[in-house]
């Protein structure tokens, strides 16, 4: 299948990257970058593969969201490589450079345990149609717009973390404004899909716009974090380790309402 060649240069990817941790690659991020960018193309047609054969957009599973979510962080994470430059043999790499890098690293890592989760026997990558609630254009939307938020929010939580790292004023200054224009834009994204478009779909699935479903409920949760976030960088005015502690904590959020609700709060969900 398309999806594992896609995690194959995945592995290749993230083995470059650690290499850099403790020396130097001899592949460039510009050629990580079209790796990158090749794999987002291999995962989108593994979407597009499955979906003609169910005639209906994948992604109603576990499987298939994983690829597609994974398709959008790696896209997401092309447009970062080719914001790093190529640094000469002997020239020290400053901290803003050392900045972008490891959030290129977290992402990628992010991306692996994706793609080894979809690879392995706890998530069954069967084709095969939706059931009626699941066939509706309303979800497709709920779908595709909610990944995309949670993309942004995946970069969020890389430049969270690499403000911790940060050495240098200017380094954390640079990972607080990327961390906050990633959840300003995945904010806006997230609540429109998983929000706004999810009411609706359950609406017509289940008739009612909520039910205090478990994914509902956390999925607020989630919603609700990163609101707190927004209204400490833009209301009290604050940034710095506050607002980073809350982007890792919006992130911890949403993989727990992806995964943890699945597995371990049985709803109304259970089939995704």
């Amino acid at each position: 299948m398309v999806s594992s060649l896609a995690f194959l240069i995945v592995v290749v990817l993230l083995i470059a990257q650690i290499r850099k941790l403790f020396r130097r690659s001899q592949l460039t991020y510009e050629v990580e970058g079209v790796l990158m960018l090749l794999a987002s193309v291999l995962l989108f047609v593994d979407f597009v593969y499955r979906s003609f054969l169910i005639s209906f957009p994948a992604l109603t599973n576990t499987y298939e969201a994983l690829v597609f979510f994974s398709s959008m962080i790696c896209l997401l994470l092309f447009f970062q490589a080719r914001r790093i430059p190529s640094v000469p043999v002997g020239r020290e790499i400053d901290d803003t450079e050392s900045g972008r890098r490891f959030i290129l690293f977290v992402g990628t890592v992010v991306v692996f345990i994706f793609l080894a989760l979809s690879s392995s026997p706890l998530v069954p990558s069967t084709v095969q149609p939706p059931v009626p609630a699941l066939q509706s254009y309303w979800l497709v939307a709920h779908v595709v717009l909610s990944f995309a938020g949670e993309a942004f929010f995946v970069l969020a939580f890389a430049a969270a973390l690499g403000y911790f790292r940060a050495k240098s004023e200017e380094g954390r200054n640079r990972a607080d404004r990327l961390s906050y224009t990633s959840i300003l834009v995945g904010y806006f994204l997230f609540s429109v899909g998983a929000l706004v478009f999810g009411m609706i779909w359950a609406e017509q699935a289940w008739g009612s716009y909520w039910s205090w479903d478990p994914k509902e409920t956390w999925a607020l949760i989630t919603w609700l974090t990163y609101t707190l976030y927004l209204h400490v960088r833009l209301v009290m005015k604050r940034k710095g380790r506050l607002t980073a502690i809350l982007a890792i904590l919006g992130f911890l959020l949403t993989m727990f309402t992806f995964f943890g609700v699945n597995y371990l709060m049985p709803g109304l969900h259970s089939y995704v």
